[in-house]
């Protein structure tokens, strides 16, 4: 079992759950197929399962690590973003609602999304490479995103919090109202989703 499913703290876990979604981060194993480092570049993206046919053996010597994720919502929580080659549609929308959402930065659709993926590297990973938090209030977080509580990771969907397992989410919780909660997911992609873009989530349980 390789090490290459990620969890909503970016972290890279050992897991039989499938995803629905694939990325990567740059090489980051080396030829035993063991994760070495968390990450290789900037730009962590999210990708088709399936693209032109295309295969690829996992982990290969030199060639970009294979990552893996329940749904949309949890790889942007570890701080990847649409991919602009296989998913393009998304890529678009995505970057459109980016701009819309996080203003004070002054780009435009011309601005290179290289300069959008520094500023996503600055809030989810701090300079120890650990993951970085904000705080805000429960009733402005949009769904989609990941709070951590008590130390674990919670979605919200349909305005209620629902506790991420690798295969899937669990029942509904009542989290403490009011309150300041630690947002996993990057304050711009947050931003994101208030502008617009609809992150795909894994289905949730009914009550």
């Amino acid at each position: 079992m390789l090490q290459n499913r990620v969890d909503p703290f970016g972290n890279l876990i050992k897991t039989a759950a499938r995803g629905s979604w694939t990325g990567t981060r740059g090489v980051i194993h080396n030829d035993e197929q063991e994760i070495i480092r968390p990450f290789k570049l900037k730009a962590w993206i999210t990708c088709r399962l399936a693209f032109k046919g295309r295969k690829r053996k996992m982990m290969s010597p030199n060639k970009y690590t294979e990552l893996f994720f329940l749904d949309e919502a949890t790889a942007f929580a570890a701080g990847h973003r649409p991919c602009c080659e296989c998913r393009r549609e998304d890529f678009n929308k995505f970057k459109s609602a980016w701009l819309k959402g996080n203003p004070e930065y002054g780009f435009d659709i011309k601005t290179s999304i290289e300069y959008i993926d520094k500023i996503i590297h600055r809030e989810r990973i701090d300079k120890h490479k650990a993951k970085q938090t904000s705080e805000s209030d429960i009733d402005s977080i949009p769904n989609g995103s990941f709070i951590a509580f008590n130390n674990e990771p919670y979605i919200i969907a349909g305005g209620k919090f629902f506790l991420w397992t690798s295969f899937g989410y669990e029942r509904a919780v009542v989290l403490p109202k009011p309150g300041k909660l630690a947002v996993l997911t990057p304050g711009s992609i947050v931003n994101t989703f208030r502008a617009g873009y609809i992150p795909q989530i894994a289905d949730v349980p009914v009550a």
